[in-house]
């Protein structure tokens, strides 16, 4: 049993090692669409920040359902975080999270015209975690298939955020 403390402090550190998640909203017809975000900021408490721009598909399914889910995953770590998703239009929050690599996508600046912001309010993640990666897991699968037990790989947890 892990402490929901750690649960959320692990969610924040693989999120914030990743930083290129699925951005999954439902259409007006109610299916999921997915596309990747840069997350540029997440709070201790795991809501997310990311930038977008005005009349993209994922600012109009947030105004019609604000239900959102963000994946993020590499070769070793697995998060899954659903929450509300809220547009803000705030030059003062663009300014602080603003760096080089959303300069690329809005080479005018936090200024740019119709830049906006997505705020995910987040309320649970699902995730797993592999401690010492590819290697470990690896191990752990050569060691099922000589010993006939299930796999260990990892640690896994659903948190309320």
């Amino acid at each position: 049993m892990t402490d929901h403390n750690d649960d959320v402090h692990t969610v924040v550190k693989i999120i914030n090692d990743i930083r290129v998640g699925m951005f999954a909203t439902l259409d007006e017809h109610g299916k999921l669409v997915s596309r990747p975000l840069v997350a540029q900021e997440v709070k201790e408490d795991g809501d997310l920040w990311f930038f977008t721009a005005r009349g993209t598909s994922q600012v109009d399914q947030i105004a019609l359902n604000p239900r959102v889910n963000v994946s993020f995953a590499s070769r070793s770590s697995w998060v899954s975080v659903s929450g509300e998703a809220e547009v803000i239009d705030d030059l003062g929050k663009a300014r602080a999270l603003w760096n080089p690599v959303v300069e690329a996508w809005f080479p005018d600046g936090p200024e740019t015209p119709g830049l906006v912001l997505v705020r995910v309010d987040s309320h649970s993640a699902e995730y797993w975690d592999t401690p010492g990666g590819v290697v470990t897991n690896v191990m752990q699968w050569a060691k099922s298939h000589i010993t006939g037990q299930r796999i260990q790989a990892g640690d896994g947890h659903t948190v309320e955020l």
